[in-house]
């Protein structure tokens, strides 16, 4: 039995795990990699094992990190069926469209806006997309799969995004019965909307994300009260707009979210609202979709909204046009656009037109990869290239962690905790080196877990 880590790997972005045994070869995730000058070139590149002996894929969400390769591979002759979960399946068709549509615009972008070799084709088409979800699947949360003679599946909980899971599988050979389990992202529980991530007893194998693993998020009263002040200061005080790069799917719901309830709790003043992302808004209506899934607290303000009281003005733009016009609001405006690292999507429009205006917040709300233009913000970049223009930084740039879809360090330990017993050998993924090494020493010290942190490429194999 071979495990081959190609993505995520001393990174958070491009997931993807191989497993084979001499009976069955298969995939958990299929994800692009986001970030850096040579993410395009990764991207392109032909994967590191044939597509067509690939009998199935296990996802374990839609963030396209995740997912977002999905559509090559079935263009490159994978042909067996992708699982996930029903919310899952669902994001998919938004996630996997707005990636081929990104690309195909990026094409058609004047040559002129890209640096010295820096313009090539899209990985795939609307067509591929299409195509690629013809061949998933739905699986309920706990239910047992069975997806081949020798392997047996149960999809958990993860508490990240919407549909998101932790994967359980059990790989016979030769007799011989292991169990690997891969988290995913796993959430941070007690956060709004979604149940916590599920506690897993036992495993031989175990690959832990560690996007968080080196940091401590504010609690969610600490964090409310940052989103109060950089709004009602931008806003009220300053006269600007607060402009928030989020991902569509999961990060602009929690966002919303936080905003009604301060709203609903008069903690926050009246604010104008506006949602400038196709996916965006196509992933709210999904996400109303499975209320069945949201935990109390969220399902008790969703009956709320029904009753149309006190909520703030909120506009989902629809159209290109209507995306320009915020361009000329000037002040008293929150608008919220994709993509959550600022590399693609409306918000770099936002940021050209926003971010060299002293009066103007931007606000981060979540993990932004080395390399991207969100990373360069946050670590306090005075000019910054958007669209082939210089653009200078005099907006006020702001962190806030605790919005986060990621577990903190704490969490990902007191979720290791409820182990009955320690892992055969854990090994510590989706996270850059300053964030899984802090992890996987605080796994081996505090439960005498044995881990390592693999790289690229890295191939296991036991007995």
């Amino acid at each position: 039995m071979k495990l081959h880590f190609f993505g995520a790997a001393r990174e958070v972005t491009g997931s993807c795990f191989l497993v084979e045994t001499g009976n069955v070869r298969f995939l958990v995730d299929c994800g692009m990699v986001q970030g850096g000058n040579l993410a395009a070139l990764r991207n392109h590149a032909p994967f590191p094992f044939d597509p067509e002996l690939i009998d199935f894929v296990l996802l374990t969400h839609a963030h396209i990190d995740h997912c977002g390769l999905l559509p090559k591979l079935t263009r490159s002759g994978f042909k067996g069926p992708i699982f996930a979960t029903p919310a899952t399946v669902d994001l998919l068709g938004v996630m996997l469209s707005d990636s081929a549509h990104i690309q195909q615009s990026e094409l058609k972008r004047p040559a002129k806006l890209y640096r010295k070799k820096e313009k090539i084709g899209p990985l795939y088409t609307q067509k591929d997309v299409r195509e690629c979800l013809n061949q998933a699947t739905t699986v309920e949360y706990d239910s047992q799969l069975k997806p081949h003679p020798f392997v047996q599946c149960r999809f958990r909980d993860a508490g990240h995004i919407l549909g998101s899971a932790i994967i359980e599988v059990w790989v016979t050979e030769g007799g011989s019965t292991k169990k690997l389990v891969f988290t995913g992202d796993l959430g941070q529980p007690g956060r709004p909307i979604l149940r916590d991530p599920t506690p897993i007893d036992e495993a031989d194998i175990l690959v832990m994300e560690s996007t968080y693993g080196n940091r401590i998020h504010k609690d969610m009263l600490s964090m409310e009260e940052d989103m109060i002040a950089i709004v009602e200061k931008t806003l009220f005080k300053r006269g600007g707009n607060v402009i928030i790069p989020a991902f569509a799917v999961g990060r602009t719901q929690q966002i919303l979210y936080h905003l009604h309830r301060l709203t609903c709790e008069r903690r926050l003043q009246q604010t104008k609202i506006f949602v400038d992302s196709p996916m965006a808004t196509e992933a709210t209506r999904i996400t109303r979709e499975h209320i069945e899934i949201f935990d109390e607290q969220a399902k008790g303000l969703a009956r709320w909204h029904a009753k149309s009281k006190d909520i703030p003005y909120l506009y989902f733009t629809a159209t290109v046009e209507e995306s320009k016009a915020l361009n000329r609001i000037h002040s008293g405006a929150i608008i919220i656009s994709a993509s959550g690292m600022c590399d693609a999507g409306r918000i770099r429009h936002h940021l050209l037109h926003n971010l060299p205006r002293r009066e103007c917040s931007v606000l981060i709300s979540g993990f932004q990869a080395r390399g991207t233009l969100g990373r360069q913000l946050e670590e306090g970049a005075d000019k910054v290239r958007i669209l082939g223009k210089e653009i200078p930084v005099r907006a006020s740039i702001h962190s806030v962690e605790g919005l986060s879809a990621h577990a903190d360090q704490s969490a990902l330990l007191k979720w290791a905790s409820l182990f009955r017993k320690a892992p055969h050998h854990t090994f510590v993924v989706h996270g850059e080196i300053e964030a899984a090494l802090p992890l996987a020493k605080a796994l081996e010290q505090r439960y005498g877990w044995s881990t390592s942190i693999p790289e690229y490429g890295h191939e296991v194999t036991w007995a």
